[in-house]
């Protein structure tokens, strides 16, 4: 049996890409998938009833949409926040659409759309 606490270790040690790649991977292998199940919200009952106020979404994606004149820069941000090397960041940033962090926290995903931004780059939360 494999030593699980060496595999915790090892997967502690992954940049947020290589995780997502590697959930990407399992994925495919396992036939399952790593999306959380949607609730349905139930339609308000006829009679006036309020509709329950809309859930505030709590984990957010940060793609690069554009790299716009300052690649450089753009790149340089990129690996402070993913700690990724040079020729993935630069793989990222010149791709288009390149997910920079998946699930982040909303003052995280903030403060990464501000740097990247700061930095010349078109950035989405979504």
């Amino acid at each position: 049996m494999a030593d699980l606490d060496k595999l915790v270790e090892e997967l502690g040690k992954l940049s947020v890409v290589e995780a997502a790649e590697l959930v990407s991977k399992l994925e495919e292998a396992w036939g399952v998938s790593a999306a959380a199940p949607v609730a349905v919200a139930a339609a308000p009952a006829a009679g006036g009833a309020a509709a329950a106020p809309a859930e505030e979404k709590t984990e957010f994606d940060v793609v690069i949409k554009d790299a716009g004149p300052k690649k450089i820069e753009v790149i340089k941000v990129l690996r402070q926040l993913t700690n990724v090397g040079l020729a993935e960041a630069k793989q990222q940033v010149e791709a288009g659409n390149a997910k920079v962090l998946e699930g982040a926290a909303k003052e995280a995903a903030d403060d990464a759309k501000a740097k990247l931004e700061a930095a010349g780059a078109v950035v989405e939360l979504q």
